[in-house]
């Protein structure tokens, strides 16, 4: 599948999983309140699933030790729109000032679980900020997760290289204390991203 069918088959899954993940929230239109991203109201609660970070550790994203996990749904062998969205969380980071990111946590979920193990996370991540988190776990634990935010995961084609494509839902997910207030398109300018981290953050210490 050629890099501009692939960016295009995202697009149109993400959109489809977003609209379903904002229906069954009740969400707030983008920039209803000030932000860029689109606010999930009620916020979805995130279940505690079991997870493994990358350096073999247990974790659960519902766990409350920083002020805001920004999450990203990804795979390590994904050609294309996981390296732009990286890329673009990576700025995002860069862009807050030291005592912002002390206070956050990039997080990147992989949608396949079978190929991307602690080791393989961690060399992964040191291309972006060696700051950030990779978790894996089973499937299912990754989905139970992922559905009730509109990331949808699914196995694609074989490839000519004798691996295979993941389809997966692009958006990013800022998650506070357990709970999913806001949701990011793929294509949301990381100076963007880094304006509505200050928000979630300045409201946070408020």
């Amino acid at each position: 599948m050629r890099v501009r069918e692939r960016m295009r088959r995202a697009s149109r899954v993400a959109a489809m999983a977003g609209t379903l993940a904002f229906a069954m929230a009740g969400c707030g239109g983008s920039g209803s309140v000030g932000y860029h991203g689109t606010e999930i109201k009620p916020a979805y609660t995130i279940p505690a699933a079991p997870l493994t970070d990358n350096t073999g550790a247990p974790f659960t994203l519902a766990k409350d030790d920083r002020d805001l996990d920004v999450v990203f749904f990804g795979y390590t062998n994904c050609p294309d729109i996981c390296k732009f969205v990286m890329s673009q969380l990576t700025s995002a980071y860069l862009h807050l000032p030291e005592e912002d990111r002390a206070r956050i946590r990039v997080v990147f979920v992989t949608t396949d679980p079978a190929r991307d193990d602690p080791a393989t996370l961690t060399a992964y991540l040191k291309r972006y900020d060696t700051d950030f988190t990779g978790l894996t776990g089973t499937l299912p634990q990754i989905e139970r997760i992922a559905k009730p935010v509109g990331i949808f995961i699914e196995r694609g084609q074989k490839l000519a290289s004798g691996g295979y494509a993941v389809e997966h839902t692009t958006s990013v997910i800022a998650i506070e204390h357990g709970e999913a207030p806001l949701i990011w398109n793929s294509d949301t300018s990381a100076t963007h991203i880094a304006a509505d981290i200050r928000r979630l953050l300045d409201r946070e210490a408020a």
